[in-house]
């Protein structure tokens, strides 16, 4: 096995251990095991990175398993973006899928076997007095008066749950430990509820299902699962995870491991929150790009291997902290400085007019894809008398240190001619029309002949070589750090969070580029052409970051 390359933490050491001391022969199993209620977030790919790169970097395999336990709240949907984030995340589970539905019946007999070792008993106290019985955080709880039904009636009532005879809440099956427990999830935790809900996954089959602590550390074990890694909020449940697999005739015995988990300020990573914003309306459903599904930040640009690298810089330990969102977005300029090649866009287009550049005239001239990296090639880029370019790049009474364009000033423009500004033309509501501009013919690619040095450059677009485009300028969602911390996280969304631009001006090839491409759109910042919206005729561009983090200006 060859040595990682990453970064050691803690749970690559205990691997290390289990593995020089020959423990589970030598193999190494996880799973990554998501519940299909909701699209995956930054903080399951933090955990999907982390199952799949160590079975990956210590020659085991990684399990994908549905925990689809709770029929009223799953859908096929959210099991088809499951599959798809993972595998755009550069992660395959082969012949490894799996749903805790798949363990239906013999979770039913893991069941029946507590009972008969009279571990667990049917229970008949209803929701509200179940809540009174527990107890709180500083007062025990107190036993159910069905504690001490006999093997044989707990087994016949668990029978008859399983035949549909009762409606919902009428029983429970319980384990049975202490209910002066100071862990409130031993304070003998539900183990099956009846529910009469049609499952995704096994249809009509069943009227009865188990509950996520008792079906996630069994299903572990039938699928002979090494090392359970999860977040740290499983910490307390683990005396409940070990409790179920010691009482049990188990396969295997799997044990549980807790990591820190990804929290990023800026944002919500719980799946309540994230359908709260989707059912409201807040956003445009689970993919929208402002949310930090992985959906989400796909569509809006997010290259996988950021999102890895990112995933790896949050690190891993067994405390809880809370990762800058400029940590990621700056994962995400790394890679596309890099990567993504250069293009011209200019979103609000002013008219710029060069009134000594004859009218039939145009010209090609030949930019180069990437200024770093010439094996990115080149493309041809029209230019003509009437060009674009942004309306901020012009100011008729500029205050100083201003070197874009104004009235008797001279610019360049990106890899054409050198313009000088003579005159403005303006609407009869005072807007301007056009810029009026002449150009020097002996600065072609954007040098004067005499050596004469200009401080401005400016991207342009030519009118007669360009084409329209929608430009969507994403930003984050909310406007404080901690949403929700001091208020209604609903109440503190960032209205700026979406601008539309439609009468954007860009290169007439970037119609031509694939859903997905992404591009540098040179002083503006990075953008992919949308996913689902784009083609070649509508051109649709998503901002996934601005050049620079103007939000550190803004914490400052």
């Amino acid at each position: 096995m060859d040595t990682p390359s990453t970064p050691s933490n803690f749970l690559r050491a205990i691997i290390e251990e289990d593995l020089k001391n020959g423990k589970n022969d030598g193999r190494v199993c996880t799973r990554f095991p998501p519940e299909p209620n909701g699209f995956l977030h930054i903080g399951h790919a933090k955990s999907i990175c982390l199952n799949f790169g160590l079975a990956r970097d210590y020659g085991g395999r990684c399990h994908l398993r549905f925990d689809d336990t709770n029929p009223g709240k799953e859908d096929p949907v959210y099991v088809n973006s499951i599959k798809e984030d993972v595998h755009w995340l550069g992660f395959d589970w082969g012949e490894h899928l799996y749903h805790a539905s798949d363990y239906f019946e013999p979770l039913y007999a893991f069941a029946v076997e507590l009972i008969t070792k009279g571990k667990a008993y049917v229970c008949s106290l209803s929701a509200e007095d179940m809540r009174l019985y527990r107890g709180t955080l500083t007062e025990a709880g107190k036993n159910s008066p069905y504690r001490d039904r006999s093997v044989e009636e707990n087994l016949d009532l668990f029978t008859r749950m399983r035949a549909g005879e009762f409606p919902e809440g009428t029983h429970i099956l319980r384990a049975k430990i202490d209910m002066a427990s100071p862990n409130m999830n031993m304070r003998d935790p539900a183990l099956y509820r009846i529910l009469h809900q049609e499952h995704q996954n096994t249809g009509n089959a069943w009227c009865i299902y188990p509950m996520y602590d008792f079906a996630h550390g069994l299903s572990d074990s039938l699928e002979h699962i090494t090392h359970s890694i999860c977040t740290l909020e499983f910490a307390d449940h683990k005396p409940l995870y070990d409790w179920i697999l010691d009482q049990l005739d188990v396969p295997s015995r799997p044990r549980q491991y807790e990591f820190n988990r990804l929290n990023i300020n800026y944002t919500v990573t719980s799946k309540r929150k994230l359908k709260n914003l989707v059912d409201n309306g807040v956003v445009n459903g689970w993919n929208d790009p402002r949310m930090p599904t992985i959906s989400g930040l796909r569509r809006r640009g997010f290259p996988p291997v950021a999102i890895r690298d990112f995933c790896e810089r949050s690190g891993v330990s067994r405390s809880d902290s809370c990762v800058d969102m400029g940590v990621l977005e700056n994962c995400v300029r790394e890679n596309l400085d890099a990567a993504a090649p250069r293009a011209m866009a200019v979103l609000r287009p002013i008219k710029l007019i060069i009134e000594n550049y004859p009218e039939d005239k145009e010209e090609f001239f030949e930019l180069a894809n990437h200024p770093k990296n010439p094996e990115m090639g080149s493309r041809k880029v029209g230019f003509s008398r009437e060009i674009f370019i942004e309306a901020e790049d012009f100011m008729e009474n500029p205050p100083g240190k201003y070197f874009r364009l104004s009235p008797g000033r001279e610019v360049r423009l990106r890899g054409a001619y050198l313009v000088t500004c003579q005159d403005v033309l303006k609407k009869s509501d005072g807007t301007i029309k056009a810029v009026i501009c002449t150009y020097d013919p002996e600065s072609r690619g954007g040098d004067a002949a005499d050596g004469r040095k200009v401080k401005g450059t400016l991207h342009w677009v030519s009118a007669r070589h360009c084409a329209q485009a929608e430009v969507r300028l994403y930003d984050r969602l909310f406007t404080v750090e901690s949403p929700g911390k001091e208020a209604d996280f609903l109440t503190q969304i960032n209205a700026s969070s979406l601008e539309v631009l439609t009468e954007c001006k860009v290169e007439k090839s970037l119609t031509q580029a694939s859903g997905e491409a992404r591009f540098q759109f040179e002083r503006q910042g990075f953008f992919c052409a949308d996913r689902y919206d784009h083609g070649p005729d509508r051109a649709v561009f998503n901002r996934t970051v601005t050049l620079r983090d103007s939000w550190a200006k803004v914490t400052k």
